[in-house]
């Protein structure tokens, strides 16, 4: 599901600010059999959304200081998640969504709307990309941040987005000519 979501896009309607919408340009993968996953060791009062129904926003805060964006995947029971790690938004400093706590300080994301819905709800949603990527614009590596589970490559990016948290090692940003910046179809 992680790199599945590259591509798509992260919609908030902020009421009276009006509607912020940006692509998906980094996911990462969690899954409660290792040890990195919020529900690794049991269910809990405060991770119990991601054992929950799949197609749903889990939000948690990391470190006490700022708040992540998760989607509920697999199936109801099994602790299974993707962060969103990054996000490019048009019009918009690059780095603006550039990792998880910017994402949410973006977009005004917060554990008011953990357990929505990502379709089916009026602040928060997610909705297909209208252009097709195929395996070669991604790159698959490690997940940064965690301090267990650190070599498993769960962590995919848009190989073209400059709005990326942390790039491979080795990997360039690419050109502003070249990169999803210079996509001006999305609004």
């Amino acid at each position: 599901m992680a790199p599945d979501l590259i591509g798509c896009y992260l919609i908030r309607n902020r009421l009276d600010k009006g509607i912020l919408k940006g692509m998906i340009v980094e996911t990462e993968a969690y899954s409660q059999e290792e040890e990195a996953c919020h529900g690794h060791n049991k269910k809990t009062s405060s991770n119990k959304v991601l054992f929950g129904e799949p197609g749903r926003f889990y939000i948690y805060r990391s470190y006490g200081i700022h708040h992540c964006l998760n989607i509920v995947t697999y199936k109801d029971n099994f602790a299974s998640g993707v962060l969103i790690r990054s996000v490019f938004i048009s019009n918009k400093n690059e780095r603006a969504a550039s990792g998880p706590g910017l994402v949410t300080k973006t977009f005004e994301v917060d554990d008011k709307l953990n357990s929505l819905d990502i379709i089916d709800n009026e602040y928060l949603s997610i909705s297909k990309g209208d252009f097709y990527l195929n395996k070669k614009d991604l790159v698959q590596t490690t997940r940064i941040g965690i301090s267990k589970a650190k070599n498993i490559k769960w962590r995919w990016y848009l190989k073209r987005s400059r709005s990326i948290s942390k790039r491979e090692k080795g990997d360039r940003n690419p050109s502003l000519k070249n990169s999803t910046n210079s996509l001006s179809h999305i609004k």
